[in-house]
């Protein structure tokens, strides 16, 4: 099994921000997922932002992706 690490891409604070960047990377081919999804729902605006991750050799790629949208 190889070594998976995760890393933060991007903070968002609200879910639905969040959700833009992870179907842009999706239909890209780019696998992530979103921390603090429902935890950036509860608090309040800035608390705990949402956290789009992907995989660390990702990163760049998914970094130049959504700095062009």
């Amino acid at each position: 099994m190889k070594d998976e690490t995760l890393v933060v891409l991007a903070e968002y604070n609200s879910i639905m921000e969040a959700e833009i960047a992870k179907s842009m990377l999706d239909s890209a081919g780019i696998w992530s997922t979103i921390r603090n999804e429902y935890m950036s729902a509860i608090y309040p605006l800035g608390t705990m932002p949402a956290q789009v991750v992907v995989h660390e050799e990702d990163y760049e790629k998914a970094k130049a992706m959504l700095h062009h949208r």
